[in-house]
């Protein structure tokens, strides 16, 4: 017969909501009690269920982590940090890959649900705006990280991606290039780059080629297909924008198999700082953006509401930061 969380309440003489607290390493427990209880749990092979022990304290401190595209080193970035703080702050993470599809996006609110997950965090875009719109019927905390909704009220951590494409476009300006395009995904995020990409231009005087502007998908085939167009024209760009450091990559790529030097004959500046932009050869210059407070952030706002702190919901927008590597330079003409 399977042992239950009563059979370990009984022996060690305690409620099963003292074995719950030990379980969820929560409450104030002394010692010798904690250790009573994680012996008999060891002596009679317990296998906690998460799910009882939620009913149990009402809290299961699990947090539900819904991302568009692990692949992509960004979101394991964020993923890895949102991890770090929720475990510092005696919670547990179950991430779920959605690859931005609607119906893997129920199917992993459902799973998460069923779990009986405290909160959930949605990283970047979430398209299914009927489930969305669900979870805050059913009351569920949910944050928000790498993207907003500005229809909704709901607590949101987030980049400011306009600043960041205006600064990565001027700086590629200010280094003499006129011609600069940019290589972006189907992404609130990339549409904003791409708004201050316009602005860069705007401030400095140059007219914004329009074939320069690819706008898509966010996988390195797709961002070596655009490059190659992009290089094939007549009057090719001299420096290229990627919105994300996959899509560098692609362009990256490309730009070895042409022959074409970077940085001397084609300059390229990502978007994220993960192990990518140094990993690379050259390493590449891009925009930063700060893993570490967006995930503890994010974490703490989830935490706070899950709590039942009734306080104004927040938007957090972090600036991005230029780091100058070796794949851009001044354009010699």
């Amino acid at each position: 017969m399977k042992v239950t969380i009563y059979d370990v309440a009984e022996k060690a003489g305690v409620s099963t909501a003292t074995v719950s607290k030990v379980i969820n390493n929560r409450g104030k427990i002394s010692e010798k009690t904690k250790e009573k209880i994680v012996q008999i749990m060891k002596d009679l092979n317990y296998e906690p269920n998460m799910s009882a022990a939620a009913l149990t304290v009402k809290k299961s401190y699990t947090i539900g982590l819904t991302m568009p595209n692990l692949a992509n080193p960004f979101f394991a970035e964020i993923a890895r940090k949102i991890e770090d703080r929720a475990h510092e702050v005696g919670y547990n993470v179950f991430v779920c890959n959605t690859d931005s599809d609607k119906e893997k996006e129920a199917e992993y609110v459902s799973l998460l649900r069923r779990h009986s997950v405290d909160g959930i965090i949605i990283a970047s875009a979430f398209k299914n705006t009927s489930i969305l719109n669900q979870l805050f019927d059913w009351k569920v905390p949910v944050a928000l990280i790498a993207q907003d909704i500005p229809s909704v009220s709901i607590n949101t951590v987030t980049v400011n991606d306009l600043k960041g494409g205006y600064q990565a476009t001027s700086y590629l300006l200010g280094l003499k290039h006129t011609k600069v395009a940019i290589i972006g995904e189907d992404l609130r995020s990339s549409t904003d780059r791409i708004k201050g990409y316009r602005l860069a231009h705007e401030d400095a005087g140059i007219a914004c080629n329009e074939t320069f502007i690819r706008y898509g998908h966010s996988n390195i085939e797709w961002a070596r297909e655009q490059t190659r167009i992009l290089l094939d024209l007549e009057e090719r760009p001299t420096a290229i924008f990627a919105c994300n450091e996959l899509l560098a990559m692609g362009v990256m790529q490309v730009a070895q198999e042409k022959n074409i030097r970077v940085p001397e004959e084609l300059s390229i500046i990502g978007f994220d700082n993960t192990i990518l932009s140094t990993s690379s050869v050259p390493t590449l210059t891009t925009m930063a953006q700060p893993f570490d407070e967006m995930g503890k952030q994010v974490v703490d706002l989830l935490v706070q509401e899950i709590q039942g702190n009734t306080l104004p919901t927040k938007t957090y927008m972090f600036d991005p930061e230029l780091i100058i590597r070796n794949s851009t330079c001044e354009w010699m003409d």
